[in-house]
């Protein structure tokens, strides 16, 4: 089991080990890919659930990734990295996966996405359920651009320089946006919290 630390920060062992894993799959090797697949799953589906909002769709959207990336894993160039590529075809199938779902459909509950800790209070667990479902809310009221930028940096742990490459634009493009993303959400979380306080009073 990786930690997080390995995960987001790999180490030259592993970017070498992700490499050979890569090469075998490209070659045909499913086994490889599925070792890609474990290793890159989590990440995925953080990131694609935040772009769609919708655990079901965000599930649906994975598995359209993966397929898409084991397609179009002979075009690869390691040169590239590994991450960034895999989380932008992601980005895609989430964004497609939204256009084919009228927005009505969408399922605003974080239920299957959170995990349940046991040693909380009902109320404890109802506090953060609502929280997520708040923080959730507002990210999908971000313009898509603004959206992948902020998603990629807070939910899929990528520098700037892979967020530029997964979404093939300049550095700046990146900080600009991802600034702009959460100034938006900083301010739709105030006026969410003021809301919230003003129906209790």
């Amino acid at each position: 089991m990786k930690s997080v630390d390995e995960l987001t920060n790999p180490t030259t062992a592993n970017l070498a080990d992700e490499l050979s894993l890569i090469a075998q799959a490209q070659a045909g090797d499913r086994s490889a890919f599925g070792e890609l697949v474990s290793r890159h799953y989590e990440g995925v589906i953080r990131v694609v659930y935040r772009m769609c909002g919708d655990a079901q769709l965000a599930e649906d959207a994975a598995q359209e990734a993966f397929m898409r990336a084991w397609v179009s894993l002979p075009g690869f160039e390691s040169r590239a990295p590994f991450r960034s590529w895999l989380y932008r075809i992601a980005l895609n199938a989430a964004l497609d996966s939204l256009r084919r779902k009228p927005a009505e459909d969408l399922d605003d509950s974080e239920e299957s996405m959170l995990l349940a800790d046991g040693d909380q209070s009902p109320e404890a667990a109802y506090l953060e359920k609502e929280q997520a479902r708040q923080v959730q809310g507002a990210i999908m009221t971000l313009p898509k651009a603004s959206r992948a930028v902020l998603v990629l940096r807070e939910y899929g742990g990528l520098a700037y320089g892979e967020i530029a490459a997964a979404l093939d634009i300049p550095a700046g493009t990146v900080m600009s946006r991802l600034s702009y993303a959460r100034n938006l959400l900083r301010e739709q979380l105030i006026e969410n919290h003021l809301e919230t306080e003003q129906s209790y009073a």
